[in-house]
Order: structure tokens, then C-alpha cells, then sequence
């Protein structure tokens, strides 16, 4: 009972610490569904913890599964000298422990398959009486964690009007944006990033 309440314990803990590890990832999609922007960034301060919950949930899985195979299978005897083999709950099972660890694995590589998840940006039809009313502006953002953070960026900026292309990347902190100045204005950009719920630290 106390070894299966350990093999219980550990599972948890792994799958815990994989599912805090891309959880700075995955809250920008869970805003999006929700509806709450704003919370988008909300937990991108465990970005920095990321390498160390990865480590503890590999190494609570490994820890898992090397109990798991070196553990023989114990018989409970009667009286009679009658033995049955111990039965462990589907929990301390090894089919158990492997659904953990993809799920685990799962989660950790969420951030690199985020973009799937993300609705494609409507890019607007916008026709451009002068050609001096396009401008080019770059946005140095604070929060951005994940090209899950890129998606929800751009998916704001495009719904501004004027808006003509987004491009963001999470690795510099920025977004360019290219737009008509007689339709839209730096403020009205800044102010739908910041909705997602990132800080605007510069913009040139």
C-alpha cells in the first residue's frame, strides 16, 4: 500500500510540474477561448522556472518508472497457504504510468506546436488611396513567452482597422506592423497588444 501510494505521489508530481512547465504557454490559448485577452500574459513568470520544471518531471518520471520495472509482482497468502497475486489499482499501474508520460511529454513540447492551435488572423481588404498614408511600425513587447504569444498578437492587431500585416516574434520581444496611417494609429496599435494583456515598452 505504501509502495503504491509513492508510485501515486510521483506520477502526480510529474505530471504537475510538466503541465506548470508550458502553462505560460497554454494561458494565451485559454484566454483566447475564454474571451479574457487581458489575461493572456498573466503567467509568463514561470517562463524563467520552465528548465527547472521540465527537470522535476523527468526526473520524477524516471524515478517512476525505474520503481515500476524493478518492482516483481507480490502474493498475498492465507492461512491455507493459499496465495493470490496482489492486485495495484489502474492509478499504480504501469498502463498508467504510461499515459503520464505522454501526456507529459505532450505538454512540455506544447510551446513548439502552439501555432496549431491558434485561429488564423482575417487579414482585411484594404484599399489604400496614398501610398504615404503606409507606415511601418515595431513594437518592443514585454511578456511574450511562445509562438503561442505570436498568434494572440497578431490575432489583436488584425482586428484593427488598417491593419495591412503583423509580424511577431516572441525571441526579439517585437511586432512589426505595417498599416494605413489614415485609418488606424500607433496609439490604436499599442493599445490592442496591450489588451492582450503584454506591456508596449518602446515603440520605433
Amino acid at each position: 500500500m505504501k509502495q503504491e501510494t509513492t508510485s501515486k505521489a510521483v506520477t502526480g508530481v510529474s505530471i504537475m510540474a510538466a503541465i506548470a512547465a508550458s502553462f505560460c504557454c497554454i494561458s494565451p490559448l485559454l484566454a483566447i477561448v475564454a474571451g479574457a485577452s487581458g489575461a493572456a500574459s498573466a503567467f509568463s513568470w514561470l517562463e524563467p522556472a520552465r528548465p527547472f520544471l521540465i527537470g522535476v518531471a523527468m526526473a520524477t518520471l524516471s524515478f517512476a518508472w525505474y520503481r515500476s520495472l524493478i518492482t516483481k509482482e507480490s502474493a498475498v497468502c492465507g492461512p491455507d497457504e493459499s496465495c493470490e497475486t496482489e492486485q495495484k489499482s489502474f492509478l499504480a499501474s504501469r498502463t498508467f504510468l504510461v499515459f503520464i508520460t505522454i501526456a507529459a511529454i505532450g505538454l512540455i513540447a506544447f510551446p513548439y506546436y502552439a501555432k496549431l492551435f491558434y485561429p488564423k488572423p482575417e487579414k482585411q481588404n484594404i484599399v489604400v488611396v496614398e501610398s504615404n498614408n503606409i507606415q511601418t511600425a515595431t513594437f518592443h513587447i514585454k511578456g511574450m513567452t511562445c509562438a503561442g504569444c505570436e498568434e494572440h498578437v497578431n490575432n489583436e492587431l488584425h482586428k484593427v482597422p488598417g491593419v495591412m500585416d503583423a509580424q511577431t516574434a516572441y525571441h526579439k520581444g517585437t511586432s512589426m506592423v505595417k498599416f494605413d496611417s489614415s485609418k488606424a494609429t500607433v496609439t490604436q496599435l499599442k493599445t490592442a497588444i496591450e489588451n492582450t494583456g503584454y506591456k508596449v515598452i518602446e515603440v520605433k
